[in-house]
């Protein structure tokens, strides 16, 4: 099943079912795979996990987690796609894997064991072998107890059983005489000689005067280590062999256990009778009929389902709960989303401003940072981690779109202003040819932001360059004021969508504000063409909008019957108009002036590119200067990349934030969050 639609929020629609117990696993299983459900907070319990199920799934998780740690294999974090809830068969496979792992572990731990007491032991002997003591001596002299003598074969699992940790027990020769070297440390001693006692233990006398400790003790204890040794080889190429035939099933039993898990925290919480669940929660409203025949179908009809528009619920009306927001946007809207949700999801029925956001964020970084070598740079590094698998770059795929799209805005400014990894020759003659085919005559750049005669550019020309940019800013604040109105109209706000500062109110006052400045520049540009003066109209014409503001809020609740008028008293009332009054002129002064620092990030970039290409270029002279000045173009252009690139990409942010955002994110929603197994989809 697959959602599709505009690039517009969703319709969404609440869905409430009723569902057998006999039922609940497949339809969880079922909306955890295709995340199509936003869970209603209301009709979830925040009631503490302590079911039988819950616990039984933990136990399974936590014993394939130990036998996947002994074995090295990595297990999954989260359910994976193909994953279903575990049945009889998934029990008995991770029965059969314990049951294996676990012997073997066990196994290996006993080696282990027994290699670290026999080489011990064997140390220790080899410490007196060149003593010139007596054997029978060595007893009074060391930390080490020795007993040589005879014990049947049969007996001697019997006796290291008993003794556990506290001795050594090694066998001296495999003929059948049941020889052996029972070791021990010197608090083990008496344990050792009690329990050598019940066996029946024959001592063998050692020849007297025998110094030191015998050779064929030695020689035992060192053929027993080696067999240790031996032993514990022969388990880690079974543990491969282990590895090899389980890893796989680990995994999937793993993520499957996961999944159920997650399922059963759900069943946990969900409002239940002893037979039936309550499910409820938001789906977009165009996917309702395909989920009703799918759920119909996985139940085989023994599910009760039922649809409301959201102005049909009590709670979405008086404001209680508010409907998620669904953005299904193409692959270039929907990178910058996350741009948008940092700040605040739009309420529901209200419009999507992801689309502007993408646009005038790629315009302005471009403007600021325009180099068609720097710009490429990004917009590869952005294909490098939208494609590759390498751990690192895959924590960072989401800002893959965002940083191509910035890349080849950069590239495209780079173009208009001539400039190539700082050098301003390179393009020089692609640009004649252009401008020539364009305009009929040749230029060497299109757009000159330095103010130097030589280069083509001048102090007026920049001028004009940053009043583009504070154009830029008039065309997104009045777009943010559009998008306000229009939102205080579909939310039925008619009063804000009239008289707010982002209103109707507001609207005109900036508007008329603007045509006074543009009379203004334009009679200082062309005093010869245009005089300015101001009129009586536009008095009005700034007066009546901050009348607007100043009344409308009162007026509206006298004419629409809300009372009292004054809700705060009437002197709060004509405090509060001032401010707003106030407020609304600085906030307009403030917000298009912000602007003008678009033009000087964009002349801060283009000087700092001309200083590294001219020192890169007055260096290429002395002696290795070649060497040097690649060095300079390198190191200056890593700089230029990374910090000048991070410093411009929260400008624009911050414009988007404050200039923009503030606007129409009076009130914030709720993001479109569905109940899903995979975190990472």
């Amino acid at each position: 099943m697959k959602l599709s639609g505009k690039l517009q929020p969703r319709k969404m629609k609440h869905i409430e079912m009723s569902i057998l117990n006999r039922d609940i696993d497949r339809v969880i299983e079922f909306m955890g795979h295709w995340a199509l459900m936003h869970l209603s907070a209301e009709d979830i319990s925040s009631q503490d996990l302590d079911g039988a199920s819950y616990r039984h799934i933990q136990e399974n998780l936590d014993r394939l987690a130990k036998a996947a740690v002994w074995l090295g294999v990595p297990l999954p974090q989260e359910p994976e796609e193909s994953s279903h809830y575990p049945g009889e068969a998934e029990m008995v496979l991770t029965n059969t894997i314990i049951t294996v792992v676990s012997s073997l572990s066990d196994q290996e731990k006993k080696c282990q064991e027994e290699k670290r007491k026999v080489e011990e032991t064997l140390n220790e002997a080899k410490a007196f072998t060149k003593l010139n003591v007596s054997f029978s001596d060595l007893d009074q002299l060391s930390y080490l107890t020795l007993r040589v003598g005879r014990l049947d074969s049969r007996r001697q699992d019997e006796l290291r059983h008993n003794l556990s940790d506290q001795a050594v027990i090694i066998p001296l020769d495999s003929g059948g005489e049941g020889r052996v070297l029972a070791a021990a440390s010197r608090k083990g001693r008496f344990a050792l000689d009690s329990e050598l006692k019940k066996m029946n233990f024959v001592p063998i006398t050692i020849p007297e005067g025998y110094k030191g400790v015998p050779s064929e003790l030695l020689s035992g204890l060192e053929t027993r280590f080696k067999g240790v040794e031996k032993e514990l080889e022969d388990i880690d190429k079974r543990k491969k062999a282990l590895r090899e035939e389980y890893g796989a099933s680990l995994q999937k039993l793993s993520a499957s256990y996961l999944m159920a898990g997650i399922a059963e925290q759900l069943k946990c919480r969900l409002v239940s009778t002893q037979n039936v669940y309550l499910l409820s929660g938001w789906v977009p409203a165009g996917v309702v009929q395909t989920l009703v025949e799918d759920l119909e179908e996985i139940t085989e009809g023994r599910i009760a389902i039922r649809a409301y528009d959201p102005e049909e619920l009590d709670r979405v009306r008086e404001g209680k709960e508010k409907v998620p927001v669904y953005m299904n946007h193409g692959a270039f809207v929907k990178g910058f989303e996350k741009v948008v949700f940092s700040y605040g999801a739009p309420l529901y029925g209200t419009i999507d401003p992801t689309p502007l956001v993408a646009i005038s964020f790629c315009l302005l970084f471009g403007i600021m940072f325009g180099d068609l070598g720097q710009g490429m740079v990004i917009f590869l590094l952005g294909i490098l981690m939208g494609k590759s698998n390498h751990k690192f770059f895959s924590g960072f795929k989401k800002f893959s779109v965002p940083l191509m799209s910035v890349g080849i805005a950069s590239m495209v400014m780079g173009l208009l202003t001539g400039s190539f990894f700082t050098n301003e020759e390179i393009l020089t003659g692609p640009t004649r040819v252009l401008t020539t085919l364009m305009t009929g005559s040749p230029m060497d750049r299109i757009l000159n932001l330095m103010p130097i005669s030589h280069m083509g550019g001048s102090v007026v020309k920049l001028f004009y360059f940053f009043g583009f940019t504070v154009g830029l800013g008039v065309l997104l604040t009045s777009t943010g004021l559009i998008v306000n109105t229009a939102n205080q109209f579909f939310l039925k706000r008619y009063d804000k969508a009239f008289f707010s500062k982002a209103g109707i109110a507001g609207i005109l006052f900036f508007w008329y504000a603007l045509f006074i400045a543009i009379r203004f520049i334009a009679a200082m540009i062309r005093p010869e063409a245009f005089v300015f003066s101001f009129h009586w109209f536009d008095i009005m014409g700034l007066m009546i909008p901050l009348l607007g503001i100043f009344l409308g809020p009162g007026l509206w609740r006298l004419f629409s019957g809300v009372r009292p008028v004054f809700s705060e008293g009437f002197i709060v009332f004509i405090v509060e108009g001032f401010v707003e009054i106030i407020e609304t002129v600085s906030t307009f002064a403030s917000n298009t002036v912000s602007f003008v620092r678009v033009g000087a990030f964009a002349l801060s970039h283009a000087v700092l590119a001309y200083i590294v290409f001219r020192f890169s270029e007055e260096v290429s002279a002395i002696p290795i200067g070649t060497a040097i000045s690649i060095l300079i173009l390198i190191f200056g252009n890593t700089v230029i990349i990374l910090l000048e690139g991070m410093i411009v990409a929260i400008q624009v942010v911050r414009l988007q934030y404050y200039e923009f955002f503030s606007k129409f994110f009076t009130e914030t929603g709720v993001e479109f969050s569905p109940f899903r197994f995979r975190k990472l989809q």
